[in-house]
C-alpha cells in the first residue's frame, strides 16, 4: 500500500521512539503537520525556531534520549541554526527536520529558499536532502542511528515539498548499514594495558572527566573505577555531575572558573587519565604552561579529538562505558594497595589546596549576592532539582555552588556559550522529566533572548522555575571590561529592562520580585508549591560582584586570580 512522505515520516518517528517533537509549522511542511495532528505523539509549539531546537537539546539533554525539532523552509530553518551549533558543540544527539522548496525549485532562488545542508554542514554530524519519496524510511532510520551512536551529535534531513507529498510502498527500515561508518566502542586491550601500568607507577595521579562521561552513561563504571584504587576526580565544565558531589575523591571542576584545587591538582600531577573530555580552551588555560609534568592517557570515542588540542602518551579510541568496564576487567593484574600507600601525600596536598582556597564570596543581609541564591536553591530542593544555564556568570555561579550528584542533573551550553539557552532547555527538560524540579539559573541578558518561550511553558502546563541573577548588565562582559578595560563600560549596561514580574503575568505565569536577601529562601520554597505553570523570580543581586576565581585569558591554571572576600 502507497503512503505519502509525511504518513512514512510520522509511522518512523513512532517507530523510533519519538513521544515529543519541538516544531514551528509553514507552507511546505503543512502535509506533514495534518498528519501530526492525527498522530499521538506530542508536538510542542515554541514561540521561535531557536526556542524549539534548544528545547529539544535540553530534551536530550536530560533523558539521552534523541531530541527532534522541526523548522519550515527559508527563515524558520535558518532560525534553527544557532541551535543545531550548540547540540553539535556538546555532541548532542538531535534529528533537525526542516522543510525546503520543491525539487524543480531548488537553485533558483524561490521564496522562503535556503541552502540548509549547506548552511549547516560544518555543523552537523550529518545532513541529508531528500529528492526522492523512496528514500524517506531510510534517511530517517540513519539520521537517528546516526544520532546516537559513536560521538552523538545533530543531523538534520531537509524535505522538499513535492517529495513530502510524493508517495511510495517503502516502510520505516529496521536494520541500518551505513558504509564508511563504524565507530569503534572496544579500546585496544595493549593500550588500556598500557594506561594502568602508567597509573601503578604514578605518584600523583588525577581523572579528569569530561561530558563523554555523561553521554555514554559511564558513571557508575567510572565510580566503580574511581573507588577501586582512590583516585582523585577533576571535570570539566561539561563532565559537572558524571561523578557524584559530594564524594571523597571528588576534587572539582577545573578551568576559567574552576576551583582551586582542581587547577593546581593537573598542574602538579604527574599522570592525568582523559575520560571523555576533549582538552578544551576553557578547561586547559594555556597550552604550554597545562599539566607540562604529566604523562597522559585519553579516552574518547572520536578518533579525532585525541591529540587534537593536547598530545598524550596513551591514546585510546573506544566509547567511555565500554572501556572503563574493561579497565576494571584488567585491574586485579595489578598491586594496588602499595599504590595507594604510595599516594597519600599526593591526597593530603589535594585536601590542602581544597580547604586553602574553597569557592566562596562574602555575604551580605543587605543586598543579594548571587551566589547566596544558588546555594539557597540547592538547600530549597535538597540537591535533585535539574539545573539549567544561561550563559555568563550565572552559569559558573551555578557550577560553583550548586553540588550535582546526577550525571544528567546539569544542563548548560558548554561550546557554543549560547545565550538564551537556559529557559528553552529547561522547558525540553521539564517535559522529559516530568516528575523533577527543573530551574532555569538566568541572567537578565540571557532570558531576554528567548523570552517568548514563556507563552510556550504556560500552553503547555510546564512547570519550570526561572531564577534571575539580575544585575542589570551583561555580566561576564562587565566583568572583563572591569577587569581588563579600566571600567569602561562599553554597551554592557541593561538599565532599560522590563518589569519582570509584570512580564510573568502577562503570560498568565507567577512572578516574584526579590530585593532582600531574607526574602530568598521564602521565595524559593514558595514556587515549589506552584505546579503546571511556570514560575519567574527576579533577584536584584548585587551589581558588580565577579566569578571569582578566575584564569585571565592566555595564562595558565595556576595562575588564577581572585577578588575580595
Amino acid at each position: 500500500m502507497s503512503k505519502t512522505g509525511a504518513e512514512i515520516l510520522v509511522e518512523c518517528l513512532k517507530k523510533h521512539g519519538v513521544d515529543l517533537i519541538f516544531g514551528y509549522p509553514g507552507g511546505v511542511l503543512l502535509s506533514i503537520y495534518d498528519k501530526l495532528f492525527d498522530s499521538d505523539i506530542l508536538h510542542v509549539l515554541p514561540r521561535h525556531e531557536q526556542g524549539g531546537a534548544h528545547a529539544a537539546d535540553g530534551y536530550a539533554r536530560s533523558t539521552g534520549k534523541v531530541g527532534v525539532c522541526f523548522g519550515t523552509s527559508g527563515p524558520g530553518a535558518t532560525n534553527l541554526v544557532t541551535g543545531i551549533a550548540t547540540a553539535y558543540l556538546d555532541s548532542i544527539p538531535m534529528v533537525v527536520f526542516t522543510g525546503q522548496v520543491s525539487t524543480n525549485l531548488i537553485g533558483g532562488d524561490a521564496f522562503q529558499e535556503a541552502d540548509i545542508v549547506g548552511i549547516t554542514r560544518p555543523i552537523v554530524k550529518h545532513s541529508y536532502l531528500v529528492k526522492d519519496v523512496d528514500d524517506i524510511a531510510t534517511v530517517i532510520s540513519e539520521a537517528f542511528y546516526l544520532a546516537k551512536t559513536g560521538r552523538p551529535g545533530p543531523v538534520l534531513v531537509d524535505l522538499p515539498k513535492d517529495v513530502i507529498a510524493a508517495k511510495s510502498k517503502n516502510s520505516c527500515a529496521s536494520d541500518v548499514k551505513i558504509v564508511g561508518y563504524n565507530p569503534t566502542y572496544e579500546g585496544h586491550p595493549m593500550q588500556i594495558k598500557k594506561m594502568i601500568k602508567l597509573l601503578e607507577n604514578a605518584k600523583s595521579p588525577v581523572i579528569l572527566i569530561g561530558g563523554g562521561v555523561k553521554l555514554s552513561n559511564a558513571s557508575e563504571e567510572l565510580l566503580r573505577f574511581v573507588e577501586a584504587i582512590n583516585l582523585p576526580v577533576v571535570s570539566s565544565l561539561m563532565g559537572i555531575g558524571a561523578f557524584p558531589n559530594p564524594h571523597k575523591n571528588w576534587v572539582g571542576w577545573a578551568g576559567m572558573h574552576g576551583n582551586y584545587a582542581s587547577n593546581m591538582a593537573l598542574t602538579e600531577a604527574d599522570y592525568i587519565i582523559a575520560i571523555g573530555n576533549r582538552f578544551s580552551d576553557r578547561t586547559t588555560g594555556r597550552l604550554d604552561g597545562y599539566a607540562v609534568k604529566a604523562k597522559k592517557a585519553q579516552i574518547d570515542i572520536d578518533p579525532t579529538s585525541i591529540d587534537k588540542n593536547v598530545k598524550v602518551d596513551v591514546p585510546i579510541v573506544g566509547d567511555c562505558k565500554t572501556v572503563l568496564k574493561q579497565v576494571l576487567h584488567y585491574l586485579g593484574d595489578f598491586n594496588w594497595e602499595k599504590c595507594k600507600k604510595d599516594r597519600e601525600d599526593w591526597l593530603k596536598r589535594i585536601e590542602y589546596w581544597e580547604n586553602e582556597r574553597p569557592f566562596g564570596y562574602k555575604f551580605s543581609d543587605r543586598i543579594i549576592k548571587p551566589q547566596y541564591v544558588v546555594e539557597k536553591i540547592y538547600e530549597v530542593t535538597g540537591g535533585d532539582a535539574i539545573i539549567t544555564t544561561e550563559v555568563g556568570q550565572n552559569q559558573m555561579w551555578a557550577a560553583q555552588f550548586y553540588k550535582f550528584k546526577d550525571p544528567r542533573q546539569f544542563i548548560t551550553s558548554g561550546g557554543l556559550g549560547t545565550m538564551g539557552f537556559g529557559f528553552p532547555a529547561a522547558i525540553g527538560a521539564k517535559l522529559g522529566n516530568p516528575d523533577k524540579e527543573v530551574f532555569d539559573i538566568a541572567g537578565d541578558g540571557s532570558f531576554l533572548m528567548n523570552m517568548q518561550e514563556l507563552c510556550t511553558a504556560v500552553q503547555y502546563r510546564v512547570g519550570v522555575k526561572v531564577a534571575i541573577l539580575n544585575n542589570k548588565f551583561l555580566g561576564m562582559i562587565r566583568q572583563w571590561q572591569h577587569l581588563f578595560y579600566n571600567k569602561r563600560y562599553s554597551n554592557s549596561c541593561l538599565e532599560c529592562q522590563p518589569d519582570f514580574v509584570k512580564l510573568a503575568e502577562s503570560y498568565g505565569c507567577v512572578g516574584f520580585k526579590v530585593e532582600k536577601p531574607s526574602e530568598v529562601e521564602n521565595v524559593l520554597r514558595e514556587s515549589l508549591k506552584i505546579k503546571n505553570k511556570p514560575v519567574l523570580m527576579d533577584f536584584n543581586v548585587d551589581r558588580e560582584e565577579n566569578v571569582y576565581p578566575m584564569v585571565p585569558a592566555g595564562a595558565a591554571l595556576n595562575e588564577m586570580v581572585y577578588g575580595e572576600r
